[in-house]
């Protein structure tokens, strides 16, 4: 059911989650700002070549992309379709708040003097707003449904 509107910003919202999965969040500066360390959200390049591992980040936004997925396949349920929703929405929010962790015990470890934010950090926020218009649209169907029954 591709074209009801939420199908639209489920898919949009796992497109998107998909392209955060690949793209960096950030990098830590070293002290001198010329050495920089890209984080992913499957890990952190150390400048030694090697990966220090944030493989939680990256298992949260594939969750979430796969729940998306889903729950555009469960139409017929839109009950469920609105908690699946939410539920998308509550691991996004759970990303941000173990991305922020991530980030300041890596800070301290790795003894970077900055953090820039990449722009591939914002997806998972818009995502976050792609399922509330998801949910607004799939509740106001429900809502029309139970009308159309009281009428009959």
């Amino acid at each position: 059911m591709i074209q009801r509107i939420q199908s639209v910003y489920l898919l949009l919202a796992a497109i998107l989650l998909g392209v955060a999965l690949c793209m960096p969040m950030g990098q830590f500066l070293a002290p001198d700002n010329i050495t920089s360390m890209v984080f992913k959200p499957l890990g952190v390049s150390l400048t030694d070549g090697s990966l220090q591992s944030t493989w939680g980040l990256f298992g949260i936004l594939l969750l979430s992309a796969i729940v998306d997925l889903c729950t555009i396949f469960l139409f017929r349920n839109r009950m469920l379709q609105v908690r699946m929703s939410i539920f998308s929405s509550i691991l996004l929010i759970g990303f941000y708040v173990a991305f922020f962790i991530f980030m300041y015990m890596l800070k301290s470890n790795l003894e970077a003097a900055s953090f820039r934010v990449g722009w591939a950090l914002c997806l998972p926020a818009v995502c976050i707003i792609l399922n509330y218009l998801a949910f607004r649209a799939i509740y106001r169907d429900e809502l029309m449904v139970k009308a159309m029954d009281r009428l009959r």
